[in-house]
């Protein structure tokens, strides 16, 4: 394929996958209230949603896609809302130590949480529907192109997701006394509250 191209789509990936949007909102906020490990659950579960929508991509299934284009406003409505609710239930929620905080909230939860709020992302479908066909050399097979696309968008959606997890896991141990716990309930619940403004205030090309 043309590395031009190529070279572009990087670019243009990590500058989409870096805007402060609902997937890293969710990261950060798990990883300051429940530590690394669990804000890296919620990688693999964003990160999954991502592998989905890749797939069916690159198999061309491109009626699927058409059909999830069409319900942009439904799957929008839809994130905003669980986002804030999540936003809403860390802001309320009653502060305690680290260990125990991390004891409450199970892996499989947070994946899933990453996984759904991932998979309502129009950001993410924009860039699918929108942006792929852009970086497609005509003059090639487009097959092994979207190939080449996606296993790097995959990537490096997954390393700077984890890169936020770690980062924001590092800073959890500021919040070890009470009211710094209801300080950090505050600062993630509003994270996740203003991912889910951002995500109603999204608008369709």
């Amino acid at each position: 394929m043309d590395w031009t191209l190529y070279l572009a789509f990087v670019a243009t990936t990590t500058a989409l996958i870096l805007l402060p949007g609902p997937n890293i909102a969710l990261i950060v906020s798990n990883s300051i209230a429940y530590g690394s490990r669990r804000g890296l659950a919620t990688v693999a579960g964003t990160s999954s949603a991502i592998v989905v929508a890749l797939s069916l991509t690159t198999l061309g299934m491109t009626s699927l896609l058409l059909i999830a284009s069409v319900w942009f406003e439904w799957l929008r409505w839809i994130g905003v809302v669980y986002l804030i609710y999540l936003g809403v239930q860390q802001w309320r929620a009653k502060p305690v130590g680290s260990v125990a905080a991390g004891q409450e909230t199970s892996l499989s939860r947070l994946f899933w949480q990453g996984f759904a709020v991932s998979a309502t992302n129009p950001k993410v479908l924009l860039f699918y529907v929108a942006f792929f066909p852009q970086f497609i050399d005509p003059s090639a097979a487009a097959l092994p192109q979207m190939v080449v696309l996606s296993v790097t968008y995959l990537v490096i959606a997954a390393s700077l997701d984890s890169g936020f997890a770690l980062l924001a896991g590092r800073v959890r141990g500021l919040f070890n006394s009470e009211r710094r716990a209801r300080i950090q309930n505050r600062i993630t619940g509003s994270l996740l509250i203003g991912a889910g403004i951002g995500l109603a205030l999204a608008r369709r090309p």
